[in-house]
Order: C-alpha cells, then sequence, then structure tokens
C-alpha cells in the first residue's frame, strides 16, 4: 500500500455549509492517499446530550432539542445542494435517519444510561459523513464512507471504551486494503466504535482526536492532520493572551504532559499510539490552510522554548482532616481516593500535609454535596467553589509575577519544569 494520510476535522469545521465547502477545496487541493475523519457539526453532541438525558431521567422525549438538531441539518443541506434532485436525495437520506434516531431512543431502556448515551449520541457523527459523502457524490469526488463500528473494535466499557488494539488493526487493514483499490479518500467517523456483539461504543468525549490516531497508527500513515481554528499549538489560548506564540514543534512527550494538564488542543490518548510508531502529529488551521501550523514528533525540545499557559476555570478545592486531628496517614489518603473514584471524581492537583490532604478538581455542582456527604462520615470537610488552575510549563520569573496578578494563591507547587497555582478572587 503506498503512502497513507491520515486527516480529521473537528465540528468548527463542518458547522455550515460554508465551512463543509471550505472541508472540501482542502481535501482537493493536493491529490494523496487519505483516510479522513469528521466530527459531529458544530454542537450538535451537546443537543444529543440533553435528548438522552430527559430520556433518561422523565422517559420523556425532548421534542423541542430533536426539531432543533433536525433543522439544523436541514439548512445546511438547504444551503449545500443547488440541484434539486441531489437535494431532495439528501433531504430523504437526512428524513430517514432523523426516523432511525427518534425510534431507536424509544426503544431504548431508559435506565441504562451508558449504554443509551453511546447508542444516540453516535448519530452526530453519523449525520455528518452522510451529509459530507453525499455532497462528495454529487460533486463527483471519488470516495468511500465507511462506518467507524466497522472498523474500530472495542470491549463494552461504554462512554469510556477501551480499544482491542489487534482486531481494530486487522479491521483497518483488512477493510480499507479493499476501500483503497477503488478511491483514494475514505471517509469515517471520530469518536465512534463497536463492541464485539455489534453495539455502538463512543471512546471519550472529544475522542475524535483518538480516532485518528488509531488509523493512524494500524496503516503505519506518514502523518496525522488535525484541522483546528487556531493556526498550530499555542503557547495559551490566545483568547486569554493576546501575546500567545505559536509553537513551530513540540516533542511527543511534551505534547503527553501539555494534555496532561488539560491543554485542549490535542486529546490525552492521541499521542501515544503516535509516538509509538514515530508517526508526526501536525496541527493546522483550516481558517488559513497554507499556513504551516505545528508538528509534534520526536524532537529534543519545544521550539520556541516559551512558558507555556493552561487555564482550567470552574475548579473546586476540596479538604479533608480527621476528625480527632490525627495525622493524614496512608490509610485514609487510600479512603479518600475510594471516595474520588467512586465519585468519578478526576484530581487535577493534590496536596498534603500532615493534618490535611486537599485536592483540585473540576466543579461538578451534582456530585460535590454526595461525596462532602460521603466525606463527612469520618473526616472534617471543607471546600471553595469557582476558583481558577493555572499551569505554567517552562516558567520563568516574569511568568511567575504574572501569575501574582491575577489574585489571591491558595495553592502553589512547582518543579524544575512546571509551575501549578490556585486562585481565587480573579480580576475581571
Amino acid at each position: 500500500m503506498s503512502e497513507i494520510f491520515v486527516e480529521k476535522f473537528g465540528g468548527a469545521s463542518v458547522n455550515s455549509a460554508a465551512s463543509i465547502k471550505n472541508v472540501i477545496s482542502i481535501l482537493q487541493s493536493d491529490k494523496k492517499t487519505r483516510v479522513v475523519v469528521v466530527s459531529a457539526m458544530g454542537k450538535t453532541t451537546n443537543s444529543l446530550e440533553k435528548i438522552i438525558d430527559l430520556w433518561h431521567r422523565l422517559t420523556e422525549f425532548n421534542q423541542e432539542e430533536f426539531d432543533f438538531i433536525k433543522a439544523y441539518h436541514t439548512n445546511i443541506v438547504e444551503e449545500l445542494f443547488d440541484n434539486p434532485f441531489e437535494l431532495h436525495l439528501a433531504l430523504s437520506m437526512l428524513e430517514d435517519i432523523f426516523s432511525q434516531l427518534r425510534q431507536n431512543l424509544l426503544n431504548l431502556n431508559p435506565k441504562d444510561y451508558d449504554f443509551l448515551y453511546d447508542n444516540i449520541v453516535s448519530y452526530g457523527e453519523r449525520i455528518s459523513t452522510a451529509i459530507i459523502s453525499q455532497y462528495m457524490t454529487s460533486l463527483g469526488v471519488n470516495h468511500k464512507l465507511i462506518p467507524a463500528q466497522e472498523l474500530i473494535k472495542t470491549d463494552n466499557s461504554y462512554r469510556g471504551a477501551q480499544v482491542d488494539w489487534k482486531k481494530t488493526e486487522q479491521e483497518v487493514k483488512e477493510k480499507l486494503k479493499t476501500l483503497f483499490l477503488e478511491t483514494d479518500l475514505v471517509l469515517t467517523q471520530g469518536f465512534l466504535g463497536s463492541t464485539r456483539e455489534g453495539y455502538t461504543t463512543t471512546l471519550g468525549r472529544e475522542g475524535s482526536d483518538y480516532s485518528a490516531a488509531i488509523f493512524a497508527y494500524c496503516l503505519n500513515a506518514t502523518s496525522l492532520t488535525i484541522w483546528k481554528d487556531v493556526d498550530g499549538l499555542m503557547s495559551a489560548d490566545p483568547k486569554r493572551m493576546l501575546d500567545a506564540k505559536k509553537l513551530e514543534q513540540v516533542p511527543y512527550r511534551e505534547a503527553i504532559e501539555l494534555s496532561y494538564y488539560g491543554a485542549s488542543v490535542i486529546h490525552p490518548k492521541t499521542i501515544k499510539p503516535l509516538e509509538n510508531k514515530a508517526i508526526p502529529l501536525y496541527v493546522k488551521s483550516f481558517v488559513n490552510p497554507d499556513k504551516e501550523g505545528s508538528v509534534i514528533n520526536h524532537c529534543q525540545e519545544v521550539q520556541p522554548l516559551v512558558p507555556n499557559y493552561i487555564f482550567k476555570d470552574k475548579q473546586t478545592l476540596l479538604s479533608v482532616s480527621a476528625k480527632d486531628f490525627s495525622f493524614i496517614v496512608e490509610e485514609n489518603v487510600a479512603n479518600i481516593f475510594s471516595e474520588l473514584s467512586y465519585f468519578g471524581v478526576k484530581v487535577n492537583l493534590i496536596q498534603n500535609s500532615a493534618l490535611t490532604f486537599s485536592v483540585c478538581f473540576d466543579q461538578n455542582d451534582y456530585v460535590l454535596p454526595r461525596l462532602i456527604e460521603a466525606l463527612q462520615q469520618n473526616y472534617n470537610v471543607k471546600y471553595n467553589n469557582d476558583l481558577q488552575l493555572i499551569t505554567i510549563r517552562h516558567y520563568d520569573e516574569k511568568a511567575i509575577e504574572n501569575l501574582n496578578k491575577k489574585g489571591k494563591i491558595l495553592i502553589e507547587q512547582k518543579n524544575r519544569v512546571t509551575l501549578q497555582c490556585l486562585i481565587e478572587e480573579l480580576e475581571k
């Protein structure tokens, strides 16, 4: 098989008719053998989650949200297709998919939330790729659409399925080898997989990047390109820091660290499969596709080597101490982590002293009261909400000075490379 390139387009890149046309122009700008991975359009996943939530809680069909999603995609189709016959075909296809979505929901057990979620939320990607495929066909773009469920095989851990790498690699190589005999462009969905029994699974929220990395790994791809609305990997969110700098190249290990601390550009699971096979990951702008972008590869250090800022808002600081004022020992820590694990809390920062154990995590107003109630059976518990966690990789003195202007620092931790501060009383 010749060189294969994998390219992933997220929801923002296909959120309108104009955006879809832009994606097609990017794909047609150079001829190569490629797998194109596409997410749900715009905020469709959020809307589908509202439908799932109401069915789960009250066994009620959310007609308002259903109509909103259907109208959104219908408007895109009506703007895309000029030919009346092709428009009719596209609208009929859309009608069939939405009818199937409704019927599937009504037939699913509302109490089995995780299974329900994966089955219904997957329609976002199914709809987007169906529309794009139909539009490509109308333009005469030779391609093949294949459901990701036929390629990525997983266990039954719904909403965060674990990949069966051996089976997935076998399916990807066999099925795509056949398709590439007929076309040089294969279109599929991100985020989705299926169990051995054929039930749809998802790879975790924002898992489309991971899907693309799975395909790249299984195909020994020449590269993976993720198309974003920014010019590449940035040293900070440009919306927060106007002087954010583009990173030209980033080592795999550094990218893993950045994603671990919460950098939102690349999904945390995405990097490791690429590193294992030395497949470079390019981050490019679908707004400015001719620009160089950034690359994650086996380079030695970040270029340019500047402080990298990661902001996490809406953080909770939970501090736990023994009721008898005894020391916090390993047994206490194990018990606290057991409760955190039970409630599905992912810890972003830990601080331990002789008498107090503190953890910082994403604020969740539903989980927090239940977690506190469970911990209060054995411990004294205090908490603060609405905090901000700032992580700076490759910090310098100027970066530390800037932090002191942000507000009151509750916790500060640093090593040779990374500085983390939990802050309250932020400047507005």
